[in-house]
């Protein structure tokens, strides 16, 4: 698996979200996982939650730390376990950081109390299944109660870099697992 941290700031349409993305515009092939960071507004056509496309949710923040990731296969309820992966280290990795266990994880987000720090979204491409992760860096003007890394005094940068690391890590991990497990007859 691949990773990459783009210096450009990327606006997140949720265009980011068809096939291919990081080969098209990043030559990166294969499994990967992107960090980079930009404002996030994502258009109609790409809300994928059924929920929030019947209500015409709006999903948007000033600047975000966003990480996509992409595999190259179907199975979209393993792609889903990966969402809640990747969330979940993004919670150990921010609490931490705020040395402490203040950050929870609800279904596919992290709150703060009743403050929403991220948005996420998985989904099925004709040839991969894709993961993304938005994490508010500034709270300010967003449609719902949230806060964001500024709030915590954290480094985007720097947590950007220990989640792509420790997802390759658990990435390879689970696939040596595989292997290493004799079955039992």
């Amino acid at each position: 698996m691949r990773s990459l941290f783009i210096k450009e700031e990327i606006s997140f349409t949720g265009e980011q979200l068809l096939s291919y993305w990081a080969y098209t515009h990043y030559d990166l092939p294969g499994d990967s996982i992107l960090a980079f960071i930009g404002p996030c507004q994502i258009d109609e056509k790409y809300i994928v939650g059924i929920n929030h496309f019947k209500k015409k949710t709006q999903i948007k923040s000033e600047r975000m730390l966003h990480f996509l990731v992409e595999h190259f296969e179907l199975d979209l309820e393993k792609a889903i376990l990966r969402q809640k992966l990747l969330v979940d280290i993004v919670k150990d990795k921010l609490n931490h950081r705020i040395k402490g266990d203040v950050l929870q994880r609800w279904g596919d987000d992290l709150y703060d109390t009743d403050f929403k720090l991220t948005v996420s979204a998985t989904v099925r491409t004709p040839v991969s299944t894709k993961i993304h992760l938005g994490i508010n860096i500034s709270s300010q003007n967003t449609p719902v109660k949230a806060r964001g890394l500024t709030d915590y005094g954290i480094d985007p940068n720097d947590i950007s870099q220990a989640v792509m690391d420790q997802y390759r890590l658990d990435m390879r991990l689970i696939s040596e697992k595989l292997w290493r497990i004799r079955s039992i007859e």
